[in-house]
């Protein structure tokens, strides 16, 4: 029997789901942060946070998306979980790895254009 169709939803499902709690989360944290960086520019702050989150929301739905072709077939619920489990642990890695390279540019390079 081929589990695909109900893989890829639940995946989709799970996966978006915490894409966006994870933006919203960012969106609403990274206003302070990125403020600061702004040296108090609310209007300015608020239109880049909304850039990044935009971008987050593209880049991540799309790549796990995207990831919906690679997949094996699936035939049993062993292999929907396993599948599942393991591209989910992949988009969160990546979304991790996005969130501390964002903080590690805003930091080391945008403070400087600011600042000159």
């Amino acid at each position: 029997m081929n589990l695909n169709i109900l893989t890829y939803v639940i995946f989709l499902l799970i996966i978006v789901y915490i894409i966006v709690v994870v933006g919203k989360i960012c969106y609403k944290n990274g206003n302070i942060y990125v403020l600061e960086l702004l040296h108090g520019d609310k209007e300015l702050c608020l239109r880049i946070n909304k850039i990044l989150l935009v971008g987050y929301y593209l880049v991540n739905i799309g790549y796990a998306a995207m990831t919906l072709l690679n997949w094996e077939t699936v035939n049993t619920f062993k292999q929907l979980i396993e599948t599942i489990a393991v591209k989910s642990a992949i988009i969160i890695t990546i979304l991790c790895i996005l969130h501390y390279l964002n903080i590690f540019i805003l930091t080391k390079y945008i403070q400087k254009i600011i600042n000159d």
